[in-house]
C-alpha cells in the first residue's frame, strides 16, 4: 500500500514537473521576466526531487563517508552507483529527477537515494550486501536499474558503479567518488596544505644544503666498507597509494634477500611478532641483530642517519616532513582495510607522531591510529611541534636499530 501511493506520488510529482504551463503562468513571466521563470523551475525541481526522495548532497556524501568507514571495519563490502547526464547535466535535471524517482521504486529501503552533485548527479549507496557475492550482487542490481528506465533516458545518462573496500585491494588510487570528502577541500584546507608544501620545500632544501658535508662523508665510508651502490632505491607507495622511488643510504649488503624483512612484516602486521630485545634495551617490534646489515649501517640506523637523502623525495613532492611512513607494496598486501587510511588522508613523511611518541616500541595498530590521529589534527603548528620533538627521538635512539 505503501508503495503504491509512493509510486503515485512520484508519477503525480512528475507529471506536475512536466505539465504545460497555463496561460497565466506565461503572460506573468511575460511582465516579470526570466528571473521569476527560473524561480518556478526551480521549486518546481526542489517538489520533485522531494517526491522522489532524493537526500540532499551535503547530507548524501555524509552518509556515503559514514558507510564507507563502516565498512573499513565491518569488511563488509557496499556499492555506490552513480547516475549522470552525458551531456549538458544541468540542462537535464528535470529527465534526472524523473530517473531518480524510477530508482527509489526498485531499490531496497536501507539502499540511501540522494543527489551526489545537486542537479548533475544522483547517487544509490546499496548497503548490507551480507555474504552476496560481489559480482553476482552488481548483475543483479545493474538488471533491475536497467529494466526500470525508459530506453529513451538510457541512452542519455550514464550510469556508473563503484564498489568498496574492492576498489583499494588491488593497490589502485582510490575512486574520488567513493572519498569526496578527502578529494574536495575546502579553503581552510587549501591553505592549511599550501603552508605545509610551502614548509616542505624550504626545509628540505636547507636540510640539504646543510648537511651536503655529512651526505658526503657517509657515502665515502658506504663506498669504501662494502661494494654496491651508495644509495639504495625501492619503490614505496605514496598519498593515495601512488608509487615512486623511495631513497636511503644503503645499510645492507648487496644483493641481500627480502624474505626476512617480509616474514616480519607480516607476521608484525597481524599482530602475531613478538617483542625483541638487545640487551639491556627495551623490547622493540623490530628486528634486531639483522644479518643483512652492514656495520654503518648499524650505526646510520640507530641515528636515523640513513633517511637523510629522503630530503630529496620531500623537495620533489613525494613526501612531506612530516607525514607516516610509506609502506613497501608487499606490506600493504597484508594490511586490513582500515591500515590502508593512512595512505590516502595524508601524504607520507621523514618523521611523525609515530616516530616521536612510540617508534618501534608500539605494534602495529597502534602506530596506525597514531598515522590517523596525525591526518585529523595536522596543521602548520603541529608539524612544526612534531619537527622540534625529532631531534630529541633520533639523539635518544629510543627504539631505533
Amino acid at each position: 500500500m505503501i508503495n503504491t501511493l509512493s509510486a503515485g506520488i512520484r508519477e503525480l510529482a512528475a507529471n506536475f514537473y512536466t505539465k504545460p504551463r497555463c496561460e497565466a503562468e506565461k503572460e506573468q513571466d511575460a511582465r516579470t521576466g526570466k528571473s521569476k521563470s527560473k524561480e518556478i523551475s526551480l521549486a518546481k525541481a526542489r517538489i520533485a526531487a522531494a517526491a522522489a526522495g532524493l537526500v540532499p548532497a551535503k547530507v548524501f556524501r555524509q552518509l556515503l563517508c559514514q558507510e564507507r568507514r563502516r565498512s573499513e571495519r565491518s569488511r563488509k563490502c557496499f556499492l555506490l552507483m552513480l547516475v549522470r547526464a552525458k551531456s549538458a547535466p544541468e540542462a537535464d535535471r528535470p529527465a534526472l529527477e524523473r530517473v531518480a524517482g524510477l530508482l527509489g521504486a526498485v531499490i531496497r529501503e536501507t539502499d540511501i537515494l540522494g543527489w551526489f552533485e545537486t542537479g548533475v548527479s544522483a547517487g544509490v549507496i546499496f548497503n548490507e550486501l551480507g555474504g552476496a557475492n560481489l559480482s553476482a550482487a552488481l548483475e543483479s542490481i545493474e538488471g533491475k536499474v536497467l529494466a526500470a528506465v525508459p530506453a529513451v533516458w538510457k541512452s542519455a545518462m550514464q550510469i556508473s558503479f563503484y564498489a568498496f573496500p574492492e576498489c583499494l585491494l588491488n593497490n589502485s588510487a582510490p575512486d574520488p567518488e567513493i572519498y569526496p570528502d578527502l578529494f574536495e577541500l575546502s579553503g581552510k584546507k587549501k591553505t592549511s596544505l599550501a603552508i605545509k608544501r610551502a614548509i616542505d620545500v624550504m626545509g628540505s632544501a636547507l636540510a640539504l644544503i646543510f648537511l651536503s658535508p655529512v651526505l658526503a662523508v657517509l657515502a665515502l665510508i658506504i663506498k669504501l666498507t662494502s661494494p654496491g651502490p651508495v644509495f639504495f632505491r625501492q619503490e614505496r607507495l605514496g598519498h593515495f597509494q601512488a608509487p615512486f622511488v623511495f631513497l636511503k643510504f644503503r645499510s645492507m649488503y648487496a644483493a641481500t634477500g627480502e624474505e626476512i624483512h617480509k616474514e616480519f612484516v607480516r607476521n608484525f602486521i597481524a599482530g602475531r611478532a613478538e617483542p625483541r630485545s638487545d640487551g639491556d634495551r627495551k623490547a622493540v617490534y623490530k628486528l634486531t641483530n639483522d644479518p643483512r646489515v652492514t656495520w654503518i649501517g648499524k650505526v646510520m640506523r640507530r641515528t636515523s642517519l640513513d633517511e637523510l637523502p629522503q630530503f630529496w623525495n620531500v623537495f620533489k613532492g613525494e613526501m612531506s616532513l612530516v607525514g607516516p611512513r610509506p609502506p613497501i607494496r608487499y606490506e600493504i598486501e597484508a594490511y586490513d582495510v582500515w591500515h590502508r587510511r593512512r595512505l590516502i588522508e595524508a601524504k607520507p613523511g621523514i618523521t611523525g607522531l609515530w616516530q616521536v611518541h612510540g617508534r618501534s616500541k608500539t605494534t602495529f595498530d597502534e602506530m596506525v591510529r597514531l598515522d590517523l590521529q596525525y591526518s585529523k589534527t595536522r596543521s602548520p603548528l603541529l608539524d612544526l611541534k612534531i619537527l622540534l620533538q625529532t631531534p630529541r627521538a633520533v639523539f635518544s635512539g629510543d627504539g631505533a636499530y
